[in-house]
Parts: C-alpha cells; structure tokens; sequence
C-alpha cells in the first residue's frame, strides 16, 4: 500500500510510543490505574477527558515536541477508548457481522448494561441523570459548586472542577 499521509510510519511511531508507556512508572504495577478506572465504570469518561485535555493543549505548552507529544496521547487515549467500547458492545454485535471490522450495532443494550448519559437524548439528560442519582432535583444557578455539583451529576460521576 502507498499511503499518502506515511499513516504506516505513523502507526508503527504510535506503537512504539504505547510500548514505552508500559515500561513507564505507571504500569509496573500488576493493575494500571487506567484499569481501575475502566473498572469502577468511568473509563469512557477518563479517555474522552484526557482526549480532551491534551487537544485543548496542544501547541500551547512547550514546544513543537511537546506538541507532538500530546498528539500521542491522544491517539493513546482514542485507542484505549476503542477498546472500552468493544469490550462493552461485544454482545451487541451478530458473530458473522465481523468479517469487515464495523459490526452492524442491533440497538439492544448487553445484558447487566443500563442505559447511560452517553444513551441518550439531551433532552432526557436531567431526568437520566437524576434516575441514576437518585436525589432530588434543586436547580439553583447561584448555589456554590460544590452543592450544584452534588444535585446535577450522575451517582458515580466524577467530580467538576
């Protein structure tokens, strides 16, 4: 194959970097803490986070490698979150559905999985998150954020700020 970007070169270069990330501090405990958060159920949300993060700071923070630093981690972290959402539409998928790579999606939830923010409409996002919650509903614009917090997230949601 010809490609016209060097997507092979390029690939292989993000190989390499994911490989290094595996002899870094982090991961030389048994469990990673990227596995205890896609454990705990907020994996997608710490991968798209840090998608997030380091594209917002990309070319804003030191140089043209650090840069091109954070364009790897995104690409890590874009990865990562491939794989959370194999793993979590696995069931989803008919077997001989397979043979090109994009399974057709059947519109049924796995069995043990509930719908989540990410399943639904921003119209039904309040009531969802609530029904998760389980607390009432206080809409105060001018409460501290901590209490804002407390009456708008998901049970489990991670924190803002």
């Amino acid at each position: 194959m010809n490609y016209k970007f060097n997507e092979d070169k390029l690939i292989q270069e993000l190989l390499n970097y994911v490989d290094r990330t595996y002899d870094q501090h982090y991961a030389t405990d048994k469990y990673q803490a990227t596995d205890i958060i896609i454990d705990s159920g907020h994996g997608t949300g710490f991968c798209l986070g840090n998608v997030i993060k380091y594209a917002k700071r990309y070319g804003r923070k030191g140089n043209a490698k650090e840069a091109r630093k954070d364009l790897m981690k995104i690409l890590h972290y874009a990865v990562i979150q491939l794989y959370i959402h194999d793993e979590e539409n696995k069931t989803k998928f008919a077997p001989d559905q397979h043979d090109i790579g994009y399974p057709e999606y059947d519109g049924k939830l796995a069995p043990g999985h509930h719908s989540r923010l990410n399943d639904v409409t921003p119209e039904e996002w309040d009531t969802t998150s609530l029904n998760q919650a389980k607390i009432p509903f206080v809409s105060n614009e001018n409460a501290p954020a901590q209490e804002w917090d407390r009456t708008h997230r998901a049970k489990g949601a991670p924190l803002c700020g």
